[in-house]
Parts: structure tokens; sequence; C-alpha cells
């Protein structure tokens, strides 16, 4: 399993192309003991999001360019609220938008997102349907680090978007 997930890490942060055949995200979401708090990063081909903000009303974005407009942040923060969410032991939680940037290849974009002030999780709970709405292929990775550097690994797809790891 973690051999199937490096490579398709791997090979996601590889593609150089214009356009992709496959619609995959990757996330990494981990408990920082330090600062009690669970750090979310979400990885996505900008011209998927871009399409998926379209269908909620947001269009002409422009997405990591000079002419992004100004409310990116808050469009792709609203369809992330509708399309992926975090429970702790059995409690749906909020997270904070900490800010995103364009990936170095520029086919896509990091989006950073933090719920503090927690303490320890023993459960974790993540449903995904990012971007599901739009591409019935897509599949989103999930990496988690928990406490005492115990390790999960999710991969949801469309009817299969919720999972959970003890820790």
């Amino acid at each position: 399993m973690k051999l199937l997930l490096t490579f398709l890490l791997f090979f996601t942060t590889s593609f150089t192309g214009d356009n992709h055949e496959f619609h995959l995200s990757k996330s990494i979401i981990e408990y920082n003991s330090e600062d009690q708090a669970l750090q979310i990063t979400m990885h996505l081909f900008i011209d998927d999001l871009e399409e998926a903000l379209k269908l909620q009303g947001a269009e002409k974005l422009f997405l990591c360019t000079e002419k992004e407009s100004d409310q990116s942040d808050a469009f792709i923060l609203k369809y992330l609220e509708k399309s992926f969410s975090v429970q702790v032991d059995g409690k749906e939680l909020k997270y904070n938008w900490i800010g995103k940037e364009a990936s170095e290849d520029l086919q896509a974009i990091w989006c950073y997102l933090e719920i503090p002030e927690m303490n320890k999780p023993a459960q974790l709970t993540v449903t995904n349907n990012t971007l599901m709405d739009v591409f019935d292929d897509q599949r989103n990775l999930i990496n988690i680090l928990g406490p005492d550097d115990k390790e999960g690994y999710f991969i949801f797809e469309k009817g299969n978007a919720t999972d959970s790891v003890d820790f």
C-alpha cells in the first residue's frame, strides 16, 4: 500500500503536461503536538479546481496568475467546506484557511488549512468528496500523520469518500 501511494504521489508531482488524463488530489493531515493543531495540506490541479468552482458560480478566478480574483480564497474555502470535512473523536470541526500557493510546475495549487487548539486526538474521520462533483474518476489520496508517530492512509473515490483512523 505504501509503495502504491508513494508511486502515485511521485507520479502526480512529476506530471508536466498541459492536460492530464487522470484526476487525483493528494493531502497530508498532520497532528502537530507542539502547536496542538491539526494541519492540512491539499494539492489540487488548478484546472480541475477552477472547473469545480465554475459549477459553484465562481468563474474567471485566474488562480495563481497576476489576474487572480481577490475573491479566490473565499471561493476555494467555501468549496472545500462543502466537499472536505474532518471529525475528531466524533465531533466535526471547522478548519481555518491559512493560505494557498502554486506548485513549482504551476499545474497545481497547495491549499493550507488548520484546526487549532485541539487536544491529542484518539480518532480521526475524514470525508473528502473534493472534485468528485466534476470528475467521476476522481481519486483523493490522504496521508495521515497522527500523534505518537502513528500513520494512516486513505484513498477515496466517488461513493467511498469517508474513512477513519484510530490513534
